[in-house]
């Protein structure tokens, strides 16, 4: 008799092995995982969508912020203009951390260049951040027109709309609005505080934040280990260099920056 509550024979798009998916738990979203390169689902689709929509992304410049999957691994290993950061508070922003080596940015105020990445990956990392609308702001300015940031997020409030669990005050403390919910950090034991459960309504916040335009996608794969619970992979796209206004927006979006202040408050 199997240990397992779930057994699925497929390909994986993380190692591109036949593996066996298995699950011991019913939340698939954790517990779902290829038994090769023990990639989640959300791994899974984020890999299938940049396949798809970029067959050519191990030649291409990449910045990934917050990684630590088997997602991450596969395409820092294949991609020569791969780059990866976490952010420190300790550490000076655009510099190595002194042990671990690794860059520090933050999101929200990125060191990069304009224009420097053809896409950007975050994994399940929007949910922990206090100003979310500067990030993808950030994140538009640092990539080249048709560029595009691939990302994975929760999506817990699916039809209803997003609501702030946390934010920071004017003295620049964290007050909570909500009960406190900590999720793993690759590099803080302990964890990173959700701060927004977002719904549907993320796709229009990120659009007006910064000129981007973005698509939810939704697959549910057995064949390649995809189904489990909130792992839809957000794309936004930035406009080719005709469609892009000096300032990094795209024109569409120049009367509306205003309804920015609104969101989420």
């Amino acid at each position: 008799m199997s240990d397992y509550l779930l057994e699925v024979q497929g390909v994986c798009p993380v190692c591109e092995q036949a593996v066996t998916f298995t699950a011991k738990d019913e939340w698939l979203r954790d517990h779902f995982l290829c038994g090769a390169c023990g990639s989640q689902p959300r791994e899974r689709a984020l890999m299938k969508i940049l396949a798809d929509l970029r067959p050519d992304w191990r030649g291409l410049d990449i910045h990934e912020s917050s990684p630590g999957t088997a997602a991450s691994r596969r395409i820092a290993a294949e991609a020569p203009g791969y780059r990866s950061s976490h952010y420190g508070p300790d550490v000076p922003l655009g510099t190595a951390h002194p042990q671990w080596g690794w860059r520090c940015e933050d999101l929200e105020n990125q060191t990069f260049a304009d224009a420097s990445f053809d896409i950007v990956v975050t994994q399940d990392v929007f949910e922990h951040l206090f100003a979310p609308n500067r990030a993808i702001a950030e994140v538009a300015r640092t990539l080249k027109p048709g560029g595009f940031h691939i990302c994975t997020v929760p999506i817990v409030n699916k039809a209803r709309a997003s609501v702030r669990r946390a934010r920071r005050n004017r003295l620049g403390q964290v007050e909570h609005l909500m009960e406190p919910m900590y999720h793993a950090n690759p590099i803080d034991p302990q964890g990173s505080l959700v701060t927004v459960d977002w719904g549907y309504d993320i796709a229009d916040y990120l659009d007006a934040a910064s000129g981007l335009s973005t698509t939810i996608w939704t697959i549910d794969d057995m064949s390649r280990g995809i189904r489990a619970e909130y792992i839809e992979v957000l794309v936004s796209r930035k406009g080719p260099k005709s469609e892009v206004s000096p300032d990094g927006l795209a024109p569409p979006w120049k009367g509306i920056r205003e309804t920015i202040r609104r969101l989420l408050t």
